[in-house]
């Protein structure tokens, strides 16, 4: 901050009584120096930032901050007032004041000037300093660190004058930017809010053990929406806090983008937690069974040596958090003691799942292309060039184009949230620009893929290096985007490319050469895949398989009968079901004959799930009949040559289908097959309970529990 702040940009007697005309002096200054061009523009910058959310702080600051195209170069003005200018803080008005002024897109700069100044701010004896100091050139010293607190105050000292003058200059006149000092010298005065001593820890020594073999041990998260400034005030002030109450204390701050992640085995020797955040806690589940205590982020910097006592004080009592139900894969990517294996399946998991509505919307405006349009269509001129509101022509060429831009994104999204699961939000650049030179290289899906883990593993490796607090704040949005991206970049473009490129084509020309039994065989597999977890990962790599073939610009024939197999096999289970229900009702209880109705529509719409509360209440006698008839539907669109471009939609693409009175017959045969298994097998059981002549048992309950639970639908 050594050119940020100069004796020019200090007003020691801040005469305003707004937060709008404190800004406003402050910035004026600014502009005097050239630093901010437009007054009324930045000043309107400003005042939206406020209104997202106060920039008062408890003990009297106010750091008013943005970003602005007004802005030359990074800055910072400092103001102090007498009476207290109102910023939101809940503690009441604010005297010590800062703007920040950063340019536009130099968000490096700016997170770097609110962290740091962040750190400062906790210091008791720089606060106090700044109250005390009498000249501008000495206040902004103080703040680019140019001098300590205690050089300050011994500078303060050397320029007071006697005591006894002193004395007689304050009875005859006292200049307003003194009168705060000189009040807080007075021994019996009270101190104002604002200069409050700094918080002590309040332990009650009757919760602590009194011959410990270990200090209390505890992990705190801080997080605020911004992700700097209120993150890491919190965070430092707790770790005072917790040298001061002999506590070991370590705080994990989920900044404003991504996080270092504390170690499973400090969580796990904590005896307690403390959550202090103003937005969601990510990975929140790795803290259940914990005494913990969950507060607003201000908290735990005004009151961090209550906060110890409190979790103290839970865990003495034995007060523990009950566990947090799982998150998503990208919210919980890997749990300490998961294998690999599953570890690898969530990260791959997240990234198809933010992959399929791109797949479903560009391949439906392609089909829709197709259909209006023909098989000629992909030769139409662009649109921007062309295009005639009453031609059917000029409207097939748009479907078609703006579905090749959604399919344009595949690969680049399935890499970006592969690695995003990984490392979270540091992860999506590396991942995407990653993804994009897999498409550049031709490496295809199977690029996608490579480059997503390697953003992943980049980024994670880089989270893991020590690096000094003041650069915290420009990781994420400079350090950790710039070096992951030019790593992933090397490796895709010089090292694994064009091996990845290379097995990418042999896949596809072993799919163009697939014919008879072959074609056949891998119908029938494809179908078992679908119906062995209705919706569940198996499912997903069947599906993902089947859209990598058709996610291109002139697919290849038996990647469109891949697709069209795929597709229908993911029909059957639930048309069985309902089928099944409506033949053989006694077979059924009430909730799942209930069920059957909408796996009518479930099926019709290709949602596998549609199958889940029949396949929960009796999975022995469900599953294996949902695969038996999956498996037949698979390997006969094979064997039909039932040929599909859109990746989703059911029975309602059905005109975008080759050969669709073949592929229904298909979809028919399997639907029969599976409900001929499944009510021969419940036929020998008997009656199911819960139906008309039946009793009342576990399967219905089973079965009102899957209903319940029935996942949303990704993709089939």
């Amino acid at each position: 901050m050594s050119e940020m702040i100069t004796a020019d940009l200090v007003d020691l007697d801040l005469s305003a009584d707004t937060k709008e005309a404190a800004a406003r002096a402050l910035a004026e200054r600014m502009t005097a120096l050239g630093r901010v061009t437009d007054l009324a523009g930045f000043l309107a910058d400003v005042a939206t930032r406020e209104a997202q959310m106060p920039t008062g702080l408890d003990g009297g600051i106010g750091i008013p901050h943005c970003r602005s195209a007004h802005v030359t170069e990074p800055t910072l003005a400092f103001g102090r007032s007498a009476a207290g200018i109102d910023f939101g803080a809940a503690d009441g008005p604010a005297d010590l004041v800062f703007l920040i002024a950063a340019p536009a897109g130099a968000d490096d700069a700016h997170l770097t000037i609110l962290s740091a100044l962040a750190r400062q701010l906790m210091n008791a004896e720089f606060t106090a300093a700044l109250r005390s100091v009498a000249d501008t050139a000495t206040a902004a010293a103080l703040i680019r660190g140019d001098v300590t607190p205690q050089e300050a105050a011994a500078a303060q000292t050397e320029a007071a004058p006697p005591s006894g003058e002193a004395a007689a200059g304050s009875a005859q006149t006292s200049p307003a930017g003194a009168a705060a000092p000189t009040e807080a010298a007075t021994p019996d005065a009270a101190p104002a809010p604002s200069e409050a001593p700094a918080p002590k820890d309040t332990t009650d020594p009757a919760t602590a053990d009194p011959t410990p073999e270990h200090p209390f041990r505890i992990v705190a998260v801080t997080s605020c929406p911004t992700g700097i400034a209120h993150t890491y005030m919190a965070a430092e002030a707790l770790e005072n806090a917790g040298r001061e109450a002999g506590v070991e204390l370590v705080v994990e701050t989920q900044g404003s983008a991504g996080f270092t992640r504390l170690d499973p085995a400090l969580i796990a020797a904590a005896d307690g937690v403390i959550l202090a955040h103003d937005v969601p806690v990510r990975d929140k589940d790795r803290f259940a069974g914990k005494p913990t205590v969950d507060v607003g982020v201000k908290a735990g910097i005004n009151r961090p040596g209550e906060l110890i006592t409190e979790v103290r004080q839970k865990a003495a009592r034995g007060e523990t958090t009950a566990p947090a139900a799982a998150g998503t894969p990208v919210e919980r990517s890997g749990e300490p003691g998961e294998g690999y294996g599953t570890k690898l399946r969530k990260w791959l998991m997240s990234g198809v799942s933010y992959m399929v509505p791109f797949v479903a919307a560009g391949g439906l405006l392609i089909a829709i292309g197709f259909a209006l349009g023909g098989y000629k269509v992909n030769k139409a001129p662009s649109v921007m060039d062309h295009f005639v509101w009453t031609q059917t022509d000029s409207w097939a060429a748009l479907m078609f184009q703006i579905g090749g831009v959604a399919f344009a994104f595949l690969v680049p999204v399935l890499a970006g949230y592969i690695a995003y699961g990984i490392a979270d939000r540091p992860g999506l650049v590396p991942g995407f620009v990653g993804g994009s030179i897999a498409l550049t290289i031709n490496a295809g899906f199977l690029g996608g893929l490579a480059a997503g883990l390697i953003s992943g593993a980049v980024v994670t490796a880089i989270q893991r290096v020590r690096i000094p607090q003041a650069l915290r704040g420009i990781m994420p949005v400079v350090v950790i985007p710039l070096v992951s991206s030019a790593v992933v970049g090397f490796l895709m473009f010089v090292v694994i490319g064009k091996p990845i490129a290379t097995a990418q084509k042999g896949m596809t020309d072993w799919l163009s050469g697939l014919s008879g039994a072959n074609a056949v065989l891998l119908g029938a597999l494809l179908g078992l895949m679908m119906c062995f977890d209705l919706g569940g990962p198996v499912n997903k790599v069947a599906y993902t398989f089947a859209t990598a073939g058709i996610a291109v610009a002139d697919p290849s024939d038996s990647a469109m009968k891949i697709m069209a197999a795929v597709m229908a096999a993911g029909m059957v289970p639930p048309l069985a079901m309902a089928l099944a229900t409506t033949v053989r009702g006694r077979l059924f209880t009430e909730t799942e004959r209930e069920n059957g109705k909408a796996a009518w529509v479930l099926g019709a719409s290709f949602i596998s799930e549609g199958a889940i509360p029949f396949a929960a209440a009796d999975p022995l006698r469900v599953i294996p009949s949902a695969m038996v008839g999956g498996a037949l539907t698979g390997a006969l669109s094979m064997a039909f040559g039932a040929t599909l471009r859109a990746p989703h939609g059911g029975v309602f693409v059905v005109p975008l289908i080759g050969n669709p009175f073949l592929y229904l017959i298909a979809v028919a045969a399997g639907v029969c097959a599976s409900t001929a298994l499944v009510v021969t097998l419940k036929t020998l059981r008997g009656s199911a309970p819960g139906a008309p002549g039946g009793e009342t048992s576990e399967h219905e309950q089973a079965a009102r529990a899957g209903s319940a639970d029935r996942e949303q639908p990704v993709a089939a």
